[in-house]
């Protein structure tokens, strides 16, 4: 088995800003299935470009369950999957090549490198990306989504990450925390309001401290800020919800 039985399953919308580096990373991959969900910009005409690129179209089902969505149309078992603004780099793609996927109860976890305006964070996600869809799925999580590790599974860590080009325009923010606290909020209600403070507050402090962006100036208070106003918004929202509840 090798590289050509690795199907690679991106959702998108609206991504042109980084498809093209995404895609280009790609390249050694036969089959890149790209999940088209409402996109109005120009991802569909710069995919169309790329020979191994399969467009789908269908609708948002929630992060979790479009994501399965999107990998049962790969020919192959073995799934890789993306986010259109992750983009691996060589180093990882050689070490793909060489992962023996006779062992389907192997989960494989990849590190990602989060950049913020170009510059890379302090922080670094640890994520299973690689998985047999005959053996396990993602959850049917609205945001938030991982892929169910079921009990016997091996989990193994490449050595090699990819890069995550989280934020690249600062009205980004805004969009993706109305995006993602909407569907975070949905159906669910916090009830205090000191919980709204305290998640908001511990946002920043752990973005800032913890994870030491301090180290990157303005960029790194900048992500902080980011970091609680996505938690204040979620929490807000659920807040809310509560108060209508009372009425």
């Amino acid at each position: 088995m090798s590289i050509n039985d690795v199907s690679i399953v991106i959702m998108a919308k609206n991504a042109e800003e980084t498809i093209i580096e995404c895609l280009d990373a790609l390249e050694n991959f036969t089959e890149v299935i790209l999940y088209l969900n409402n996109s109005s910009d120009a991802t569909e005409k710069y995919a169309l470009n790329y020979v191994n690129v399969k467009i789908i179209k269908g609708d948002f089902l929630g992060f979790g369950a479009t994501k399965n969505r999107a990998a049962s149309y790969s020919k192959n078992d073995w799934i890789l999957s993306l986010d259109s603004d992750e983009i691996l780099n060589e180093s990882l793609v050689g070490e793909i090549e060489i992962i023996d996927l006779k062992k389907i109860h192997r989960l494989y976890q990849l590190k990602r490198d989060n950049y913020f305006l170009g510059h890379q964070t302090q922080s670094q996600d640890i994520i299973v990306r690689m998985y047999n869809k005959s053996y396990t799925t993602f959850n049917d999580n609205k945001v938030h989504e991982k892929i169910i590790i079921p009990q016997g599974s091996e989990v193994v860590r490449l050595k090699h990450s990819l890069k995550h080009l989280n934020i690249i325009d600062i009205n980004q923010t805004l969009t993706k925390i109305i995006k993602y606290t909407d569907l975070a909020a949905q159906d669910k209600k916090t009830c205090f309001f000191s919980v709204v403070i305290a998640k908001s507050l511990f946002g920043f402090f752990k973005t800032y401290i913890i994870q030491g962006n301090f180290l990157k100036g303005w960029v790194g208070f900048a992500l902080a800020i980011n970091s609680a106003n996505k938690r204040y918004y979620k929490y807000i929202k659920q807040f809310i919800n509560c108060q209508k509840d009372k009425k």
